[in-house]
């Protein structure tokens, strides 16, 4: 099963744990829109469950997975009526994610 299968299995359990089970101890997002960086202890496993629990995620696709990388691009429904489309590139370390980059881009109409 690759790393992206994993976190894909992890989000539809709702199972917050075993989804940042799958980050490196060192891992690191950096959010596009405003420049923050979060690190792994920044979100507690209830937390990242209560995110997955308020996000319908559609039309989730891996674009490119190998040894070093994972490209992901998906959909995204928010219990306010936000709606976007992300974009996630993410370099692995020790078979982990471990550097994320997003970009979002507002579906709003």
């Amino acid at each position: 099963m690759t790393l992206y299968e994993k976190m894909e299995a992890a989000w539809d359990k709702r199972d917050g744990q075993a989804y940042l089970d799958l980050h490196h101890d060192e891992f690191q997002m950096t959010w596009h829109s405003s420049g923050r960086v979060s690190k792994k202890g920044d979100t507690s496993a209830e937390q990242m469950q209560a995110i997955m629990e308020r996000s319908q995620i559609k039309a989730r696709r891996c674009i490119y997975e190998n040894d070093d990388i994972v490209v992901q691009h998906m959909f995204a429904d928010y219990e306010n009526g936000t709606k976007d489309a992300t974009m996630h590139v993410t370099l692995k370390k020790d078979g982990l994610l471990w550097r994320t980059e997003t970009g979002v881009t507002s579906l709003e109409t």
